[in-house]
């Protein structure tokens, strides 16, 4: 069952996550040398709407289609939506905690927070590895509490998700 606020998972190419993360990277990049943390929210913001209502949502990742045309890339695997938006969730996470240190005067631990989020982004922009993305296959509570919300149930048969069979 879906409504407007969980619709239905789709299977996306990994390429645009890549690409997404990329950009938003590189923007969480720019707020940092000139000192702007609201940019950093406007991120969070982005991240978190994608993670509630699908990665279609994610602005960075939003020119992905289109450059694969230009580029005229073939067709590449797909995979499930689930784990990109589990890991956007906890990208939003890290830095609604970021702008609250920001907001009290935590400064530094604010940008140390945005510079997890930007290190992680920058692993799966250059190397596909998405550490979210691992943490939700893991199947502990927080990813179980996000399928629940998400109204979906873990009792699903697992995902066959053959970039995880080749790590580990």
């Amino acid at each position: 069952m879906s409504s407007v606020l969980t619709p239905p998972a789709r299977f996306i190419d990994p390429r645009g996550q890549r690409f997404g993360a990329a950009v938003s990277a590189g923007i969480l990049a720019i707020a940092f040398v000139l000192g702007l943390p609201w940019l950093t929210a406007l991120v969070g913001l982005n991240l978190a709407i994608a993670a509630a209502f699908g990665t279609r949502l994610f602005i960075p990742g939003r020119p992905w289609p289109l450059l694969r045309g230009v580029l005229r890339l073939g067709p590449t695997e797909l995979e499930h939506e689930y784990p990109p938006r589990f890991a956007q969730a906890l990208g939003a996470t890290f830095i609604a905690l970021a702008a609250v240190g920001f907001l009290g005067g935590a400064v530094a631990l604010g940008w140390l927070l945005v510079g997890a989020v930007a290190g992680l982004q920058v692993l799966l922009a250059a190397t596909g590895i998405c550490v979210g993305c691992r943490l939700y296959f893991l199947r502990w509570w927080v990813p179980s509490a996000y399928a629940r919300v998400l109204r979906r149930t873990d009792a699903r048969p697992k995902l066959n998700v053959p970039a995880l069979d080749r790590v580990g």
